[in-house]
């Protein structure tokens, strides 16, 4: 299943920013959004809660802010700049994003980050760093 979704989620990518280039950023990710409509929705009731009384303010506005900013406005943004840096070059930089993860994790919110961790992280940076080596 996880090799599965590595491979639709890269097809993905590259189809999205392949049709941004002619559409735009803002109309790929909202189609996207419309096309899952049918998978989603079911999916929605199915794993709703017994009671929305339940779940508080605070919940319902983390989860606009993570729907809207950082996934719809988030994709529009990162459909563009797969648009024009190339889907290859700025795809690469997405495997970064565990370094950068890290590095916050640690520095703002004290989290203990493993040996385990670094070596995992420093290995896909030097898998990134061989593909712009040897891509040339």
């Amino acid at each position: 299943m996880m090799f599965t979704a590595i491979i639709l989620c890269g097809l993905g990518y590259a189809e999205g920013a392949k049709l941004s280039r002619t559409l735009g950023g803002w109309q790929v990710i909202s189609w996207a959004l419309v096309l899952s409509l049918p998978v989603t929705a079911p999916l929605t009731i199915f794993f709703r809660p017994e009671s929305f009384a339940e779940i508080s303010l605070e919940a319902w506005l983390c989860l606009a802010y993570v729907g809207f900013f950082s996934m719809f406005i988030g994709f529009i943004f990162w459909y563009r700049g797969l648009a024009q840096g190339g889907i290859a070059t700025v795809g690469q930089l997405q495997l970064l994003q565990p370094l950068f993860g890290l590095s916050l994790a640690a520095t703002l919110l004290k989290e203990q980050v493993s040996i385990g961790m670094l070596v995992i992280t420093v290995g896909v940076i030097l898998c990134v760093a061989g593909t712009k080596k040897f891509a040339r």
